[in-house]
């Protein structure tokens, strides 16, 4: 017997939303924004085991209070209270899935990718997002544990 197209649709769909379940995150000081769901792929269970020389995608979806021209984020890797800046390949929120300029009480998807050098330490720490607005405020800004594994 041959699954019809709509089974099989069903079925990818249904381990897509396995893969992309929504994350328990703690809010580190959105102001300008509220955040309504973090979504990193693949990550079925927390902490997030990141393995090396894997790209993650990364889906926020929030609601801005304010007007702004553009966004720009910036990601940490939290190890004892002290944030490391960690590359991302692309900041810029306006090519990340928002489109620009931001509006009050608008909801958006932004998206991104988080890849994980194979050069990393396998270490245990807190992945810290934020995305700023024009004037530097937090749109969002959201905390996950995570596990770097080779």
């Amino acid at each position: 017997m041959v699954p019809s197209p709509l089974a099989l649709l069903l079925a990818l769909g249904a381990a897509t939303a396995a893969l992309a379940e929504p994350l328990r995150f703690v809010d580190c000081g959105s102001k300008d924004g509220s955040i309504q769901e973090v979504n990193v792929s693949p990550c079925p269970t927390q902490p997030c085991q990141l393995l090396k020389g894997t790209s993650y995608s990364i889906n926020v979806t929030f609601a801005s209070k304010i007007e702004s021209q553009g966004s720009k984020a910036r990601v940490y890797g939290e190890m004892l209270h002290v944030d490391i800046p960690f590359p991302i390949p692309e900041p810029d929120g306006c090519k990340s899935g928002i489109q620009c300029p931001i509006q009050k009480g608008h909801s958006y998807s932004y998206l991104n990718k988080l890849p994980v050098k194979s050069e990393y330490p396998s270490i245990k720490l807190i992945v810290k997002w934020e995305l700023v607005d024009d004037q530097d405020q937090m749109l969002f800004c959201w905390k996950i544990p995570v596990q770097i594994t080779s």
